[in-house]
């Protein structure tokens, strides 16, 4: 990495190339609180509205990797430029989409162009800035990481109800127009080598694609389909191992592999990049979890579940400089335990809900877990980035990235999955005990009885329908302590992974 000052503008080409990173990764969450509106505008049933969003997961997982190839090919620069102009393009095109398939191969083609935004921005703030600024540096990439999925459904939400879906896509075009001509002007900093795209080992990415392809399609429908019930989750699966172990004995042998795994013979990296997976789950998974709860339990809207989350990105949003200037001077595996450990506690926080729990309930676990995340984030992009060669910088971050996707996706597989099994298992543990011999559900079923009289065809059956539905709500509502409650302690569990971290160097920490 550099250790002279980056000049004015090579800042401005920065902050663009973080504005660029922050509308790919919001545009995955902005859309997920409007598939309703979505899937009335262009005709769709609820099971195919799910491909707008899987669509560009799956693109955008298979692009992450490929980036590191396409800054040597192209340069950083170009690279980069292409990637948010054809983003912003399809962007124009999502939102004039008038049928689904249109609309869900618009939304690949954006996921893919876009996709190489995130990576590429993390491997600039590495050859950019010296070391000794890295720590406000990855502060900031840390609270835009974190902060776009948190805020996504909320503004997703709010332009949705105040504008129509169409902007969803529409908001992406200015500033994408920007980003691009900013970069293009201020970002000059390394060059790229066309013969190698000679060299382009074809085969290795058709593997690649098909692989994580398919992996990002099981994680994704997996839980609805019920597993391995589906055919064409068995079938996929058997696609996804088979071509998982081709793309690695390939990656192995061939000359100019697609994607470098070396980096993985990094410790610090290899570990990092294992957390960073675990972070993905939380960060991806929390998002995901909380408005489930909220939703299933409480039926809030989208605007009222935003204002309960706003929670944790500002409490990201206020400590991001705390966390970014105490790394400059603390070992960044310190901060990455306190991280861990803040993530864990703040999750387990919640584990004691009740059907009734809203905004001051959720209020402190979610400033204890924005604070972690943040702590998380900052120091773990630079254990696991900071000790690597420049020249390996930028494939690197593209196989970091992508892990913490993966992350998500493994994370919400397993959530939605914990959470059906887990509420059978509460809801069998339960009705054994609405039994009408007992003098208190007697008394709840008259009371119901009585409420619904004259308001019912049939008051005794509607009785019986209440009942069942609270016996449903508090299975849900125990089925949520228990994700929290095990996702809290697997934060916990990982922080005796950093013992077999090694200690930053100077260079690339700055501060020891």
């Amino acid at each position: 990495m550099s250790e002279q000052v980056p000049s004015w503008k090579q800042r401005i080409g920065f902050i663009a190339v973080v504005f660029g990173m922050f509308m790919a990764i919001l545009d995955i969450q902005i859309v997920a609180s409007s598939l309703n509106e979505i899937q009335a505008g262009v005709s769709a049933t609820r099971d195919q509205i799910s491909w707008v969003q899987t669509a560009y997961l799956i693109a955008e997982v298979i692009m992450i990797p490929l980036s590191g190839m396409l800054t040597r090919i192209l340069s950083t620069r170009v690279a980069f430029v292409l990637s948010c102009a054809g983003f912003t393009l399809a962007s124009v095109g999502c939102a004039l989409a008038t049928s689904l398939p249109v609309l869900v191969a618009l939304r690949a083609l954006q996921g893919f162009l876009g996709g190489a935004m995130i990576p590429i921005a993390y491997a600039v703030s590495f050859s950019v800035f010296p070391s000794r600024m890295l720590g406000m540096v990855q502060a900031v990439m840390g609270l835009v990481a974190t902060m776009a999925p948190s805020i996504g459904p909320t503004v997703g939400g709010l332009i949705t109800q105040t504008l129509s879906y169409h902007w969803l896509f529409f908001v992406n075009v200015l500033p994408g127009i920007l980003v691009s001509v900013a970069v293009w002007n201020t970002l000059d900093i390394d060059t790229g080598d066309r013969r190698l795209i000679r060299r382009l080992d074809v085969v290795g990415l058709a593997l690649m694609a098909t692989f994580l392809g398919c992996l990002e399609y099981v994680l994704e429908e997996g839980p609805g389909d019920d597993w391995f019930d589906s055919t064409l989750i068995r079938s996929l699966s058997l696609v996804t191992v088979v071509a998982a172990v081709a793309f690695f004995v390939r990656v192995m042998t061939v000359e100019t592999p697609i994607v470098d795994l070396r980096a993985f013979r990094n410790r610090n990296f290899a570990i990092g990049a294992g957390l960073g997976f675990c972070v993905g789950i939380a960060l991806y998974g929390l998002t995901y979890l909380m408005p489930q709860f909220f939703g299933v339990v409480r039926h809030y809207n989208a605007l009222q579940i935003g204002e309960i989350m706003f929670v944790t990105g500002a409490a990201m949003f206020c400590f991001a400089p705390v966390a970014g200037r105490a790394s400059d001077y603390m070992d960044p595996r310190i901060l990455l335990a306190v991280g861990l450990t803040c993530v864990g506690i703040g999750t387990a926080m919640n584990s004691t809900l009740d059907s009734q729990a809203g905004y001051d309930y959720f209020f402190w676990p979610q400033v204890i877990r924005g604070i972690g995340l943040v702590l998380c984030i900052i120091p773990i992009t630079r254990i696991a980035l900071g000790t690597l060669p420049k020249h390996e910088v930028g494939n690197a971050s593209g196989l970091f990235n992508v892990l913490r996707n993966l992350g998500g996706a493994v994370g919400l597989a397993m959530l939605d999955t914990t959470r059906d099994v887990q509420f059978d298992v509460h809801w069998n543990a339960l009705i054994p005990h609405i039994d009408t011999g007992r003098e208190v559900v007697l008394e709840r079923l008259q009371s119901l009885q009585l409420t619904l009289t004259g308001a019912s065809p049939d008051p005794q059956a509607g009785a019986v329908a209440l009942l069942a539905q609270r016996i449903g709500t508090e299975a849900q509502t125990m089925a949520f302590n228990d994700i929290f409650l095990w996702m809290g302690i697997i934060y916990l569990v990982a922080v005796p992974l950093l013992l077999f971290m090694n200690p930053p160097r100077a260079g690339a920490s700055g501060g020891h």
